[in-house]
């Protein structure tokens, strides 16, 4: 928790006061955003590289018609909660989610767990764990049609994000039929799933190239210094670390991998500018638009479910209007 009057840790997963609803993460850690040795989490830039060609290895209309999610359900209750939606003698969901076991994933070289490889779906499933999740990117990057099940924690760069326009939103308390909607809808209209896919995936190929995730670091820690009311000092005794001391300590994929992503020279251009704050009316305008989308979805979504608990067939969801916030 952090008080009034004190400046807010940098390098904390999330802050606010209590009852805050939204919880910022101000800093994602340098580690978990580059390199991730003890999943096999390869530097971002070369991922980067991998993800852009594992897109073309199949067209989206050939991918599977459903949505995707591995990962470790254990985490937290709302994973728990999606297991639920898997495909059963009972119901299908449109959902097709994996519990990943990583343990037994580690013991088997990672074969099953290569991200370049898993684009082979038309929807990808992001959702939260016990805080926020690195995968957002990964699965963001797949021109999936990307299913976000409402957060409760923000990366830098999630506000950026408009609803049915880089994701398609999903109801947190009722998910399976959220995503089962979101899949109808997408098959129904290929076309705008397709685009809203790779609105997605161009975002997080130009915008999260890692100079400019450098360059935010920059800005982010020269307001930080803005805030502080003492004077740092290096304390007595201690030591100067530097990268490549980091590096040579470490072992196997942990050495690989730092070594990869080895900064070797300071950056031969100036660093980005960032434009000025949001002035109250535009923020609003902003917020105004993205809760106006999501709403607009929550609205098909109820028509949908009301046509089908009436026993009617579906009809005139393709009249429906794209709100798209402008």
């Amino acid at each position: 928790m952090v008080k009034m009057g004190r400046t807010p840790p940098a390098h904390r997963l999330c802050f606010g006061t209590a009852g805050m609803i939204g919880r910022s993460i101000s800093f994602s850690p340098i580690g978990r955003f580059g390199d991730g040795p003890e999943i096999n989490l390869k530097p971002w830039e070369g991922l980067q590289k991998e993800l852009r060609e594992g897109n073309t290895k199949k067209r989206w209309m050939e991918r599977e018609a459903y949505a995707y999610w591995k990962g470790n359900p254990a985490v937290a209750e709302t994973r728990m909660d999606l297991m639920k939606c898997n495909v059963s003698e009972e119901h299908d969901w449109n959902a097709r989610v994996f519990a990943q076991d990583w343990v037994k994933e580690s013991q088997q070289g990672y074969k099953q767990s290569d991200l370049a490889n898993q684009c082979l779906h038309r929807y990808k499933i992001y959702i939260e764990g016990s805080a926020w999740s690195v995968s957002q990117k990964y699965i963001m990057a797949c021109d999936s049609l990307t299913l976000i099940v409402k957060p409760h924690y923000y990366d830098f760069f999630t506000r950026s994000l408009v609803p049915v326009h880089h994701y398609w939103p999903i109801q947190e308390h009722d998910k399976c039929k959220s995503i089962k909607f979101a899949v109808d809808w997408g098959n129904s209209h290929k076309h705008k799933a397709q685009e809203i896919g790779k609105a997605a995936s161009s975002f997080i190929q130009d915008e999260l190239k890692m100079d400019y995730v450098y360059d935010y670091m920059l800005h982010l820690l020269t307001q930080y210094s803005k805030l502080l009311t003492f004077k740092p000092v290096v304390p007595k005794g201690a030591v100067e670390l530097c990268s490549e001391s980091m590096a040579c300590n470490a072992a196997g994929l942990e050495n690989k991998f730092m070594m990869e992503s080895l900064v070797k020279g300071p950056s031969e251009r100036a660093p980005c500018t960032i434009p000025p704050p949001y002035d109250p009316p535009s923020l609003s305008a902003v917020l105004r638009r993205n809760s106006n989308s999501i709403k607009q979805v929550e609205l098909w979504e109820k028509r949908y479910w009301d046509n089908q608990n009436n026993s009617s067939r579906l009809r005139g969801i393709g009249c429906y209007t794209i709100y798209r916030g402008d």
